[in-house]
Protein backbone atom coordinates (compact mmCIF):
# COMPACT_ATOMS: atom_id res chain seq x y z
CA UNK A 1 0.00 0.00 0.00
CA UNK A 2 2.99 2.32 0.56
CA UNK A 3 4.70 1.54 -2.74
CA UNK A 4 5.57 4.70 -4.64
CA UNK A 5 4.91 5.19 -8.31
CA UNK A 6 7.91 4.82 -10.60
CA UNK A 7 9.08 7.19 -13.35
CA UNK A 8 7.23 5.21 -16.03
CA UNK A 9 3.95 5.97 -14.31
CA UNK A 10 4.57 9.72 -14.45
CA UNK A 11 5.69 9.52 -18.07
CA UNK A 12 2.52 7.67 -18.96
CA UNK A 13 0.44 10.13 -16.91
CA UNK A 14 1.97 13.15 -18.68
CA UNK A 15 1.44 11.54 -22.09
CA UNK A 16 -2.17 10.72 -21.23
CA UNK A 17 -2.91 14.26 -19.99
CA UNK A 18 -1.29 15.73 -23.10
CA UNK A 19 -3.40 13.56 -25.42
CA UNK A 20 -6.58 14.46 -23.56
CA UNK A 21 -5.80 18.17 -23.47
CA UNK A 22 -4.32 18.43 -26.97
CA UNK A 23 -7.56 19.41 -28.80
CA UNK A 24 -8.31 22.20 -26.33
CA UNK A 25 -4.70 23.42 -26.29
CA UNK A 26 -4.64 23.56 -30.08
CA UNK A 27 -7.91 25.51 -30.18
CA UNK A 28 -6.62 27.87 -27.48
CA UNK A 29 -3.45 28.57 -29.46
CA UNK A 30 -5.42 28.95 -32.69
CA UNK A 31 -7.72 31.50 -31.08
CA UNK A 32 -4.87 34.00 -30.69
CA UNK A 33 -3.46 33.55 -34.19
CA UNK A 34 -4.18 36.14 -36.88
CA UNK A 35 -6.12 34.95 -39.92
CA UNK A 36 -2.95 34.84 -42.05
CA UNK A 37 -1.39 32.22 -39.74
CA UNK A 38 -4.39 29.89 -39.67
CA UNK A 39 -3.82 28.60 -43.18
CA UNK A 40 -0.86 27.33 -45.16
CA UNK A 41 2.42 26.23 -43.61
CA UNK A 42 2.06 28.51 -40.58
CA UNK A 43 -1.14 26.69 -39.57
CA UNK A 44 0.98 23.86 -38.14
CA UNK A 45 3.04 26.15 -35.92
CA UNK A 46 2.29 25.81 -32.25
CA UNK A 47 2.61 29.44 -31.32
CA UNK A 48 1.54 32.55 -33.22
CA UNK A 49 4.26 34.87 -34.48
CA UNK A 50 1.98 37.84 -33.99
CA UNK A 51 -0.58 36.86 -31.31
CA UNK A 52 -3.76 38.88 -31.25
CA UNK A 53 -7.13 38.98 -29.48
CA UNK A 54 -8.96 40.12 -32.62
CA UNK A 55 -10.90 36.86 -32.83
CA UNK A 56 -12.29 37.32 -29.30
CA UNK A 57 -13.38 40.87 -30.13
CA UNK A 58 -14.89 39.75 -33.42
CA UNK A 59 -16.97 37.06 -31.71
CA UNK A 60 -18.94 39.72 -29.82
CA UNK A 61 -18.94 42.45 -32.48
CA UNK A 62 -19.73 40.48 -35.63
CA UNK A 63 -22.05 37.90 -34.05
CA UNK A 64 -24.74 38.06 -31.32
CA UNK A 65 -22.58 35.79 -29.16
CA UNK A 66 -23.63 37.46 -25.93
CA UNK A 67 -27.22 36.53 -26.75
CA UNK A 68 -26.19 32.93 -27.42
CA UNK A 69 -24.48 32.75 -24.03
CA UNK A 70 -27.57 34.13 -22.30
CA UNK A 71 -29.87 31.66 -24.08
CA UNK A 72 -27.71 28.69 -23.14
CA UNK A 73 -27.43 29.85 -19.54
CA UNK A 74 -31.19 30.31 -19.12
CA UNK A 75 -32.13 27.00 -20.75
CA UNK A 76 -29.43 24.97 -19.00
CA UNK A 77 -30.12 26.50 -15.59
CA UNK A 78 -33.90 26.02 -15.68
CA UNK A 79 -33.51 22.50 -17.06
CA UNK A 80 -31.09 21.63 -14.27
CA UNK A 81 -33.22 23.04 -11.45
CA UNK A 82 -36.41 21.41 -12.72
CA UNK A 83 -34.84 18.05 -13.50
CA UNK A 84 -33.00 17.72 -10.19
CA UNK A 85 -36.07 18.86 -8.20
CA UNK A 86 -38.38 16.30 -9.83
CA UNK A 87 -35.74 13.57 -9.94
CA UNK A 88 -35.07 13.94 -6.22
CA UNK A 89 -38.69 13.11 -5.34
CA UNK A 90 -38.89 10.28 -7.88
CA UNK A 91 -35.57 8.76 -6.86
CA UNK A 92 -36.44 8.90 -3.17
CA UNK A 93 -39.75 7.16 -3.80
CA UNK A 94 -38.06 4.43 -5.84
CA UNK A 95 -35.27 3.96 -3.30
CA UNK A 96 -37.36 3.99 -0.14
CA UNK A 97 -41.00 3.10 -0.81
CA UNK A 98 -42.15 -0.49 -1.26
CA UNK A 99 -44.47 -0.83 -4.23
CA UNK A 100 -44.86 -3.14 -7.17
CA UNK A 101 -43.18 -2.35 -10.45
CA UNK A 102 -40.11 -0.50 -9.19
CA UNK A 103 -37.85 -2.49 -11.47
CA UNK A 104 -40.20 -1.87 -14.39
CA UNK A 105 -40.17 1.87 -13.73
CA UNK A 106 -36.38 1.94 -13.61
CA UNK A 107 -36.28 -0.07 -16.82
CA UNK A 108 -38.63 2.40 -18.52
CA UNK A 109 -36.50 5.31 -17.30
CA UNK A 110 -33.40 3.67 -18.72
CA UNK A 111 -35.17 2.90 -22.00
CA UNK A 112 -36.29 6.52 -22.39
CA UNK A 113 -32.73 7.75 -21.89
CA UNK A 114 -31.49 5.37 -24.59
CA UNK A 115 -33.80 6.68 -27.34
CA UNK A 116 -31.77 8.44 -30.05
CA UNK A 117 -32.65 12.08 -30.61
CA UNK A 118 -33.24 11.50 -34.31
CA UNK A 119 -36.05 9.07 -33.49
CA UNK A 120 -37.90 11.58 -31.31
CA UNK A 121 -37.27 14.92 -33.00
CA UNK A 122 -40.18 14.68 -35.49
CA UNK A 123 -43.03 14.15 -32.98
CA UNK A 124 -41.44 16.64 -30.56
CA UNK A 125 -41.16 19.27 -33.28
CA UNK A 126 -44.76 18.74 -34.46
CA UNK A 127 -46.08 18.91 -30.91
CA UNK A 128 -44.17 22.07 -30.03
CA UNK A 129 -45.05 23.66 -33.36
CA UNK A 130 -48.77 23.06 -32.82
CA UNK A 131 -48.75 24.65 -29.37
CA UNK A 132 -46.52 27.54 -30.47
CA UNK A 133 -43.43 26.75 -28.41
CA UNK A 134 -40.83 26.60 -31.16
CA UNK A 135 -38.33 29.47 -31.00
CA UNK A 136 -38.74 29.84 -27.25
CA UNK A 137 -36.92 28.89 -24.07
CA UNK A 138 -39.71 26.57 -22.94
CA UNK A 139 -39.58 24.82 -26.31
CA UNK A 140 -36.05 23.67 -25.48
CA UNK A 141 -36.51 23.06 -21.76
CA UNK A 142 -39.30 20.52 -22.36
CA UNK A 143 -37.31 18.22 -24.68
CA UNK A 144 -34.14 18.70 -22.63
CA UNK A 145 -35.87 17.14 -19.65
CA UNK A 146 -36.43 13.99 -21.71
CA UNK A 147 -32.73 13.16 -21.40
CA UNK A 148 -31.97 15.05 -18.17
CA UNK A 149 -34.65 13.46 -15.98
CA UNK A 150 -33.82 9.77 -16.64
CA UNK A 151 -30.11 10.23 -15.97
CA UNK A 152 -30.85 12.33 -12.88
CA UNK A 153 -33.20 9.70 -11.47
CA UNK A 154 -30.70 6.91 -12.05
CA UNK A 155 -27.92 8.81 -10.30
CA UNK A 156 -30.02 9.92 -7.34
CA UNK A 157 -31.54 6.49 -6.69
CA UNK A 158 -28.03 5.25 -5.91
CA UNK A 159 -27.38 8.08 -3.46
CA UNK A 160 -30.68 7.71 -1.61
CA UNK A 161 -30.14 3.96 -1.23
CA UNK A 162 -26.83 4.62 0.55
CA UNK A 163 -28.45 6.73 3.27
CA UNK A 164 -29.08 4.51 6.34
CA UNK A 165 -32.71 3.77 7.13
CA UNK A 166 -31.97 4.26 10.82
CA UNK A 167 -31.86 8.02 10.30
CA UNK A 168 -35.39 8.09 8.91
CA UNK A 169 -36.68 5.85 11.65
CA UNK A 170 -35.08 8.10 14.28
CA UNK A 171 -36.72 11.15 12.72
CA UNK A 172 -40.12 9.43 12.77
CA UNK A 173 -39.62 8.46 16.40
CA UNK A 174 -39.04 12.16 17.16
CA UNK A 175 -42.39 13.00 15.58
CA UNK A 176 -41.23 14.23 12.18
CA UNK A 177 -43.62 13.84 9.28
CA UNK A 178 -42.61 12.24 5.99
CA UNK A 179 -42.00 15.63 4.34
CA UNK A 180 -40.06 16.92 7.35
CA UNK A 181 -37.89 13.81 7.28
CA UNK A 182 -37.32 14.24 3.57
CA UNK A 183 -36.39 17.94 3.65
CA UNK A 184 -34.58 18.12 7.01
CA UNK A 185 -32.82 14.75 7.15
CA UNK A 186 -32.58 13.11 3.73
CA UNK A 187 -31.88 16.05 1.42
CA UNK A 188 -29.01 17.49 3.53
CA UNK A 189 -27.33 14.08 3.51
CA UNK A 190 -27.89 13.71 -0.24
CA UNK A 191 -26.38 17.10 -1.11
CA UNK A 192 -23.21 15.62 -2.68
CA UNK A 193 -25.37 13.49 -4.95
CA UNK A 194 -27.69 16.38 -5.79
CA UNK A 195 -24.74 18.61 -6.53
CA UNK A 196 -23.08 16.03 -8.77
CA UNK A 197 -26.31 15.40 -10.64
CA UNK A 198 -26.88 19.13 -11.11
CA UNK A 199 -23.39 19.65 -12.54
CA UNK A 200 -23.71 16.76 -15.00
CA UNK A 201 -27.20 17.85 -16.05
CA UNK A 202 -26.11 21.45 -16.59
CA UNK A 203 -23.15 20.40 -18.74
CA UNK A 204 -25.35 18.09 -20.83
CA UNK A 205 -27.95 20.82 -21.40
CA UNK A 206 -25.26 23.42 -22.12
CA UNK A 207 -23.63 21.25 -24.80
CA UNK A 208 -26.83 19.97 -26.47
CA UNK A 209 -26.90 20.72 -30.20
CA UNK A 210 -29.49 18.73 -32.16
CA UNK A 211 -32.72 19.83 -30.44
CA UNK A 212 -31.53 23.44 -30.33
CA UNK A 213 -30.68 23.35 -34.04
CA UNK A 214 -34.10 22.04 -35.12
CA UNK A 215 -36.46 23.70 -32.63
CA UNK A 216 -35.03 27.22 -32.37
CA UNK A 217 -34.32 28.60 -35.83
CA UNK A 218 -34.56 32.31 -34.98
CA UNK A 219 -31.23 33.96 -34.23
CA UNK A 220 -32.36 35.48 -30.93
CA UNK A 221 -33.18 32.05 -29.48
CA UNK A 222 -30.14 30.08 -30.66
CA UNK A 223 -27.89 28.54 -28.05
CA UNK A 224 -24.09 28.59 -27.98
CA UNK A 225 -23.41 25.25 -29.77
CA UNK A 226 -25.76 26.16 -32.61
CA UNK A 227 -24.48 29.73 -32.76
CA UNK A 228 -20.88 28.57 -33.12
CA UNK A 229 -21.91 26.06 -35.77
CA UNK A 230 -23.48 28.89 -37.76
CA UNK A 231 -20.36 31.06 -37.85
CA UNK A 232 -19.70 31.83 -41.51
CA UNK A 233 -17.25 34.07 -43.32
CA UNK A 234 -17.69 35.68 -46.70
CA UNK A 235 -15.26 33.38 -48.47
CA UNK A 236 -13.78 31.06 -45.83
CA UNK A 237 -14.71 29.45 -42.55
CA UNK A 238 -13.73 31.81 -39.68
CA UNK A 239 -11.63 29.34 -37.72
CA UNK A 240 -10.21 32.08 -35.52
CA UNK A 241 -13.65 33.19 -34.33
CA UNK A 242 -14.79 29.58 -33.92
CA UNK A 243 -11.73 28.80 -31.79
CA UNK A 244 -12.20 31.92 -29.67
CA UNK A 245 -15.89 31.17 -29.10
CA UNK A 246 -15.05 27.58 -28.17
CA UNK A 247 -12.55 28.77 -25.57
CA UNK A 248 -15.04 31.27 -24.13
CA UNK A 249 -17.66 28.55 -23.77
CA UNK A 250 -15.32 25.87 -22.42
CA UNK A 251 -13.35 27.83 -19.83
CA UNK A 252 -16.30 28.47 -17.44
CA UNK A 253 -17.19 24.76 -17.45
CA UNK A 254 -13.59 23.74 -16.82
CA UNK A 255 -13.26 26.24 -13.97
CA UNK A 256 -16.55 25.07 -12.45
CA UNK A 257 -15.50 21.42 -12.56
CA UNK A 258 -12.06 22.20 -11.09
CA UNK A 259 -13.57 24.23 -8.25
CA UNK A 260 -16.06 21.53 -7.31
CA UNK A 261 -14.11 18.43 -8.34
CA UNK A 262 -14.00 17.07 -4.79
CA UNK A 263 -17.76 17.21 -4.47
CA UNK A 264 -18.21 15.62 -7.89
CA UNK A 265 -15.77 12.80 -7.21
CA UNK A 266 -17.14 12.12 -3.74
CA UNK A 267 -20.65 12.11 -5.11
CA UNK A 268 -19.85 9.74 -7.95
CA UNK A 269 -17.86 7.31 -5.85
CA UNK A 270 -19.14 7.08 -2.31
CA UNK A 271 -22.55 8.69 -2.29
CA UNK A 272 -23.55 10.74 0.74
CA UNK A 273 -22.96 8.60 3.83
CA UNK A 274 -20.77 5.59 4.48
CA UNK A 275 -22.70 2.64 5.71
Amino acid sequence: MQKKAGPLFYIFLLAFVFLVMFPFLWILLASVKPATELFGETAFNWFAKNPTTASYVSVFTNYPFGRYLWNSTVVAFITTVYSVFVAAFAAYAIARLDFRGKSVILGIVLAVSMFPQVATISPIYIFLKNIGLTNSYLGLIIPYTTFALPSSIWLLVTFFRKIPLDLEEAAKMDGATALQTYFKVILPLALPGLFTTAILTFIAAWNEFFFALVLNTEDKYKTVPVGIGMFQGQYTIPWGEISAATVIVTVPLVVMVLLFQRRIVSGLTSGSVKE
